[in-house]
C-alpha cells in the first residue's frame, strides 16, 4: 500500500495589515511561506520540497481580492484574486482579452478557482502562462516591504528560475496593467504547446500583441514574449523590431519567427528537447504573428 501524503505541522497566521506581514516574514528568517490560493504551496509541502514553520494567509488583506479598472488608470488586480474571477471580469474580457487567453491556458478550470495570477508570477517559473501576457501588456508589480510599497516593472521582476526581484520581507500586493496602446485596434494572442491538450505545463508559450503605431515604418508595433525556453520568461525585441521596420509580408513574419527562435535558450528536460523547443518557438511565433496580423487587417485598423 502506498503511503498517504501528509503535511508537516505548521502555524497558520492571519495578519491584519501589510506591515504585519512584512514583520512576520523578516522575523521568521525564511521559516514562513505566504498563502493565497494554495495550489502550489500545499503541493510542495506535501512533496517535501519545504516545510514552513509559519503559513501566512494574506488573502484577506485590504485590496488583495479586488479588481479595479479605469480607462486612464488601467487595470489593477489584487494578488489574491483567483484566476477564474479575473477571466470572467467584464473589464478584463473587454480590454485585456490576451490576459484571459493566458489564464485559460493554466491547468484546469477547477484549479483556477483557487489559483491566483499573483502566485503564478511570484513562483517565477520559466513556464508560467500568465508571465508572457504580463510582459507584452507592460505590467507593473506593486510589492510591500519594510519601506512600504514599491513598483517593480515586470521586465525586472524575474531574475532566475524560481527567483524574483522581491527583497526580504517583501510580498506582492497587486498587479497593475496600463491602458493598452491603440486600445481599440490592439490584438493579442497566446499560444501554448504542452504534452496534452489541458492542464500541462508549457513546453513552449508565446504571447503576441500587435497594434497600430504611426511611428513604425510598417505602421504597426508588435510585442512578443516567450515562456519555458529560457531561465525566465522573456521578451523578443529582435523580432519586434523586424515587424516594425518594414511592410509586413510573409517573408518579414518568417524573419521575425527566426529571430524569436534564435533568442530562445531552452534546455533539455523530461518534457522536451531544447532542439524541439526552438523549432516550436519558431512555429508558434509565426502562427501567432500571422493570426494577430490577419485579425488587425480584418478589424479595419489596416490601411495598407
Amino acid at each position: 500500500m502506498l503511503p498517504t501524503p501528509s503535511l508537516a505541522s505548521f502555524d497558520y497566521v492571519k495578519p491584519a495589515s501589510p506591515q504585519e506581514v512584512t514583520k512576520l516574514l523578516l522575523k521568521s528568517n525564511g521559516a514562513a511561506r505566504l498563502f493565497m490560493g494554495g495550489t502550489d504551496v500545499f503541493v510542495r509541502m506535501r512533496d517535501g520540497f519545504f516545510a514552513p514553520q509559519f503559513l501566512i494567509d494574506v488573502k484577506r488583506l485590504p485590496g488583495m481580492t479586488a479588481i479595479k479598472f479605469g480607462k486612464r488608470a488601467g487595470l489593477a488586480i489584487g494578488a489574491g484574486v483567483d484566476m477564474n474571477t479575473i477571466a470572467r471580469h467584464p473589464a478584463v474580457a473587454e480590454n485585456y482579452p490576451l490576459l484571459v487567453q493566458a489564464i485559460e491556458a493554466v491547468a484546469s478550470y477547477q484549479l483556477r478557482t483557487r489559483a491566483t495570477m499573483g502566485g503564478n508570477l511570484c513562483n517565477a517559473s520559466p513556464a508560467a502562462d500568465t508571465a508572457p501576457a504580463a510582459l507584452v501588456l507592460g505590467a507593473n508589480l506593486v510589492v510591500h516591504g519594510r519601506r512600504g510599497e514599491r513598483v517593480v516593472p515586470i521586465e525586472k521582476f524575474f531574475v532566475g528560475p524560481g527567483k524574483t526581484a522581491m527583497k526580504p520581507g517583501e510580498f506582492l500586493l497587486r498587479i497593475e496593467i496600463p491602458p493598452q496602446p491603440a486600445q481599440r485596434g490592439a490584438v493579442g494572442k497566446y499560444l501554448k504547446l504542452g504534452r496534452n491538450a489541458h492542464g500541462d505545463l508549457a513546453i513552449v508559450g508565446v504571447a503576441v500583441l500587435g497594434y497600430p503605431d504611426k511611428k513604425a515604418k510598417s505602421g504597426f508595433a508588435f510585442r512578443i514574449a516567450l515562456a519555458s525556453v529560457a531561465p525566465t520568461p522573456i521578451r523578443v525585441p529582435s523580432a519586434e523590431k523586424i515587424l516594425s521596420a518594414s511592410a509586413i509580408t510573409p517573408e518579414i513574419i518568417e524573419a521575425a519567427a527566426d529571430a524569436a527562435m534564435e533568442t530562445a535558450k531552452p534546455i533539455d528536460d523530461v518534457r522536451s528537447s531544447a532542439e524541439y523547443r526552438k523549432a516550436m518557438v519558431r512555429a508558434l511565433t509565426k502562427r501567432g504573428v500571422m493570426e494577430v496580423w490577419e485579425a488587425m487587417k480584418g478589424s479595419g485598423v489596416f490601411h495598407g
